[in-house]
């Protein structure tokens, strides 16, 4: 199975700043008139390339079923696909489970990002925890297909809930 990548975020707002910014540098060399700040101009380009940057690596969901120790990765945080609450994960699907309230979103963060939604994820020590997401049945998906084939998966343990 390949992995299942969800970028974090989207560099077209640098390259629509970017774009602007030509714009602006073609019109300062063929029109009259008093120069462009051009330091100002490329601190802000710099500013618009570093929240890429940061959003890209804080928000990037990764799920992973190949090598030595399989995860979902959100930013900097792993959890393990072996401690993923597979029966949970389903009961979420169905719509027949939820998330428990003041839930910790995973990647870090008071609330989720804007324009994603929270997929609740139970581990087997029963926290569970929101991951931001902009699919969340793809993402579902994927982590099933994914607990599945982990050794120590969903197939050979019983989930937190018994089930």
């Amino acid at each position: 199975m390949s992995p299942y990548v969800e970028p974090g975020g989207s560099w077209r707002p640098f390259w629509l700043v970017a774009g602007v910014l030509g714009l602006v540098l073609v019109l300062d060399l063929v029109l009259p008139g008093p120069d462009v700040p051009w330091g100002l101009a490329g601190a802000v380009l710099g500013v618009v390339a570093g929240n890429t940057l940061m959003t890209r690596r804080a928000w990037t969901v990764r799920v992973d079923a190949r090598g030595a120790d399989p995860a979902l990765t959100v930013g900097r945080e792993r959890v393990l696909l072996a401690d993923v609450d597979a029966a949970h994960l389903r009961a979420v699907a169905e719509g027949t489970a939820g998330v428990d309230a003041g839930a910790p979103v995973l990647g870090g963060g008071w609330s989720l990002p804007r324009g994603r939604s929270g997929l609740p994820l139970r581990t087997t020590d029963g926290r569970t925890v929101l991951v931001p997401t902009r699919d969340p049945a793809a993402l579902s998906r994927a982590l099933l297909g994914a607990v599945s084939d982990v050794p120590g998966g969903s197939s050979e343990r019983k989930g937190t809930l018994g089930s």
